[in-house]
């Protein structure tokens, strides 16, 4: 790492009044980069996978099983001390190629013996995976904040974690790859395996491999000592001479050493941490202490970093849409803007009683609070869905999800009207997800987006239903609290105020998307009108309810043959895209059935002028 890189950061002393555990942070936070982990078998010991050392005790056991069938305790016994074992019982030292060599000579007999070491076996897939500890360091990769780990594991639990966040590290556990890798400081993200990796017959396990390390790796050990500043974990410095050797011989640090002990220190790790006054952060495991930091970390993201404004989170989002490897930053974008409207949903921001003679004035109170909330994702779902092919359509139905739950907790106060309006804000998710969808002429999208996710009052012993059904805006609006807020321009009454409100305040985040009002208005009544139809599609006369709107005014509906409602009937065959998407069951006498239910709801109960 180039020492240019790393100026101008500042250490935080720890001791008396900051805890070691936020000085860790602290530093960690104000230099991203600068720090490098240093991770023993420890941090692994949550996944049950064993040791290096461990690994050779079992299979020095097995071979001893193997040689001496007859004793019951050939096992144990060669087990308790391997290399007395091997010493007397071979004629070459004990050493990781020797031991495989002898126990599984052939290539995939080798590597089926390491397998069930490492790797969890059919039906135990949730075992020997990444620890709390292994995802959060990912996590800390994905930001920034680290750049460099050295290990002692022979497991690729690290390279998992990182993999699971989209990145791909550079790793580095044979002495030849050093010549051919990237610097570090233009690596994201570089693992080095001190002591090989398991699949690797060059490992160093052993008290002789552990005494020295090759020079092109000593030298990489040395510049990474020298130049970062380190955090200990999971590591005892009982055996690896050669690794306590070389923190030994480091200069004075530029960068506090901090070291995470759970217990004791030996002789060797006790004698290192004075030797570099070390921060020792004592009684934590590995979990603990990297969740920990995770968090502590983040906690000062918020503190220190003003927020994402809208405009500039669309522009990330049409970065990171095209981009397979920035499919984590467009799921948090989009999950950050739905916790923000989340955390602003409190009964004290938007509130759910009011006397009645003034809930009124508090509806549209929180009608127009809830749709300022929103804005922000609002933005990202209309310019997410319509330059999408598909690949995130799963992003899009989580945060309709997520904010339907904000019904889900039942007041013990509440006016009905105020209660029902909790879900505006996965309606306004909804019917920007559908036009966005129209106006991509990607209408298969709606067979998920009107059926899914499905919903129902907790402990009501109701169905659960589709956003069809529960964010009918005829439900989730009352029609005399918007009477109240949205008028026309004279001051009358709209016919269908919910439409026209939704079709007006929804303009802006489409704005760039379809300049032309005409073409918008055209997409907000066709989803009108599909939405109605889907929600026509069921036995009961209570759920047959339209999302009774604007589309049925006859300059949308048509007159005869001309209009909305005869070009959909034309376009109802057997490849109508909702159709082949599953909607109506995927059967066409289904939706034609809809479509006509929908018809005579028009003629019976409407207002078309």
């Amino acid at each position: 790492m180039e020492s240019e890189s790393v100026a101008g950061t500042v250490a935080v002393p720890a001791g008396g009044l900051i805890e070691p555990a936020m000085a860790m942070a602290l530093n960690v936070h104000s230099s991203p980069g600068v720090y490098a982990l240093l991770l023993g078998a420890g941090i692994s010991i949550a996944s049950g996978v064993k040791t290096g050392w461990g690994v050779v005790e079992d299979i020095v056991g097995k071979v001893a099983a193997v040689r001496d069938p007859d004793n019951p305790g050939a096992r144990a016994e060669a087990a308790a001390d391997p290399e007395k074992w091997w010493e007397a019982n071979t004629s070459e030292p004990l050493g990781y190629s020797a031991l495989l060599a002898a126990a599984a000579p052939m290539p995939a007999s080798r590597q089926a013996m390491l397998a069930e070491y490492f790797e969890p076996a059919e039906g135990q897939e949730g075992s020997k995976g990444p620890t709390a500890a292994h995802r959060a360091i990912a996590q800390l990769v994905k930001r920034g904040s680290i750049r460099v780990i050295l290990t002692t594991n022979f497991d690729r639990l690290t390279e998992r974690a990182l993999q699971e966040v989209g990145i791909s590290p550079q790793v580095v556990s044979r002495p030849e790859q050093i010549k051919g890798m990237k610097p570090l400081a233009h690596s994201q993200v570089t693992v080095i395996k001190l002591h090989g990796d398991y699949a690797d017959l060059e490992q160093r396990n052993t008290v002789d491999e552990l005494e020295t390390y090759p020079q092109e790796l000593q030298e990489l050990l040395e510049r990474v000592l020298d130049e970062y500043g380190l955090i200990v974990c999971g590591w005892s410095a009982d055996w690896d001479k050669a690794l306590v050797r070389a923190i030994e011989g480091t200069r004075p640090r530029r960068y506090p050493l901090f070291w995470s002990q759970y217990g004791r220190f030996n002789d060797a790790a006790q004698a290192l941490s004075v030797q570099h006054g070390a921060v020792v952060i004592d009684g934590k495991n590995a979990d603990e202490l990297f969740t920990g930091l995770l968090s502590r970390v983040e906690a000062l993201d918020r503190l220190t970093t003003a927020p994402i404004t809208r405009d500039i989170a669309v522009v990330q989002l049409k970065r990171a849409l095209p981009d397979p490897l920035r499919r984590i930053e467009l799921f948090d974008l989009i999950d950050q803007a739905v916790t923000q409207i989340v955390g602003r949903s409190t009964p004290e921001n938007r509130p759910v009683f009011a006397a009645s003679t003034t809930w009124t004035d508090t509806f549209g109170s929180n009608v127009r609070g809830y749709r300022a909330d929103s804005d922000t994702l609002l933005h990202l779902l209309a310019n997410g869905v319509f330059h999408d092919d598909g690949t995130h359509d799963h992003v899009w139905r989580r945060a309709v999800e997520r904010l339907a739950r904000l019904r889900d907790t039942s007041p013990n106060r509440f006016n009905e009207h105020l209660e029902k309006l909790r879900h505006f804000p996965a309606l306004l998710a909804t019917w920007t997800i559908g036009v966005a969808a129209i106006l991509n002429r990607r209408e298969e999208l709606l067979a998920t987006a009107l059926y899914h996710p499905e919903w129902a009052l907790p402990n009501s012993g109701h169905a659960r239903l589709g956003p069809a059904w529960y964010l009918n805006p005829n439900q989730v609006l009352s029609a005399d609290g918007m009477h109240d807020m949205h008028r026309s321009g004279n001051g009358g009454k709209l016919l269908y105020p919910q439409s026209n409100w939704l079709k007006d305040t929804l303009r802006e985040p489409f704005r760039l998307i379809e300049p032309s009002d005409i073409t918008y208005s055209e997409a907000c009544t066709r989803f009108e009108f599909l939405a109605s139809m889907v929600a026509m599609d069921t036995d009961s006369e209570f759920l047959a309810y339209p999302w009774a709107g604007e589309f049925f005014l006859h300059s949308a509906w048509g007159w005869d043959n001309n209009g909305l409602a005869s070009t959909i009937a034309e376009e109802l065959t057997e490849t109508w895209p909702l159709l082949r998407a599953g909607a109506f069951g995927g059967q066409l006498p289904r939706a034609q059935k809809a479509l006509a239910a929908l018809t005579a709801w028009r003629s019976q109960y409407s207002r078309r002028w």
